[in-house]
């Protein structure tokens, strides 16, 4: 298998490439949106995406999750090329996404939206062990329901387990999304705008999650934000975007200082 490695943006190393892009191209008719992108994230960094509106972001997070595939270029997901490949077999090799616009099952309970992450993975016996009750499915049962309340009370999420989720504050309901991402442990998370209409308390919450995320499993992240204070606060790399092409690429200190995108995006003082 061939698997590329990337720096490690902690150690100082080599680390394995969990996502790679390579030469990413789309277009729409005679509109080039995204034109030949290619980076890495390795595992256990988080890296942010940003730019203006219309850089080219969500476009790009289409064709990482395969909810759109590439005119040219290649995705390869820890070391598999995955570029055509659809959004259900890359979720069950890893890849988890949540979006701009919160999309949880409103009229179920919290903790019933976080073990939907989990059921893809089947309750073990299939259809016979469902009407008979075999004893490996309700030990799997249990298990999945431990896990659910683990990934809840580490969410911030237990005392609001039983309420619907279509009565949860925008805060919360995005807690939940966070939740049933990473309920399944992934490889790769994307977060599209997750600080999107969150309060200060709530950001910082959020905030410790990917922190938390980052420092105790080796999953990579991608984090497309116009927060650039969340963004130059939680990642350990930036990818700046402008009409489609990669402006820019490094550390916080490095973007901030860069001329070109104070001119374009952050704004030169």
């Amino acid at each position: 298998m061939n698997v590329d490695t990337t720096s490690d943006p902690i150690g100082g190393g080599t680390a394995t490439a969990v996502l790679t892009l390579e030469g990413i191209v789309v277009r729409f008719g005679g509109v080039t949106a995204v034109d030949g992108v290619s980076f890495s994230v390795a595992a256990g960094e988080v890296l942010g995406l940003i730019g203006p509106n219309g850089a080219g972001k969500t476009t790009l997070f289409d064709v990482i999750s395969g909810v759109r595939f590439p005119s040219a270029g290649r995705v390869t997901l820890a070391g598999k090329d995955v570029t055509r490949t659809s959004p259900i077999r890359r979720a069950r090799a890893g890849m988890r996404r949540t979006y701009q616009q919160v999309q949880t099952f409103g009229w179920l309970s919290v903790s019933d939206n976080v073990l939907a992450g989990l059921d893809w993975q089947g309750g073990g016996g299939g259809a016979i062990a469902d009407l008979v009750a075999f004893p490996t499915r309700k030990r799997r049962e249990r298990e999945r329901r431990q896990r659910v309340d683990e990934v809840l009370e580490l969410c911030g999420l237990t005392g609001v387990a039983g309420t619907p989720t279509a009565a949860l504050p925008i805060g919360l309901a995005r807690m939940v999304e966070l939740a049933r991402a990473i309920v399944d442990p992934p490889t790769l998370l994307l977060l599209d705008e997750p600080n999107s209409g969150l309060g200060e308390d709530e950001g910082r919450a959020l905030a410790a999650q990917v922190q938390r995320i980052a420092n105790e499993t080796s999953c990579a992240m991608v984090l497309v934000e116009h927060d650039v204070d969340f963004i130059m606060s939680n990642c350990h790399r930036i990818v700046v975007l402008q009409t489609g092409s990669v402006l820019a690429e490094g550390t916080p200190a490095e973007i901030q200082g860069n001329a070109a995108v104070r001119n374009a995006y952050l704004g030169d003082s």
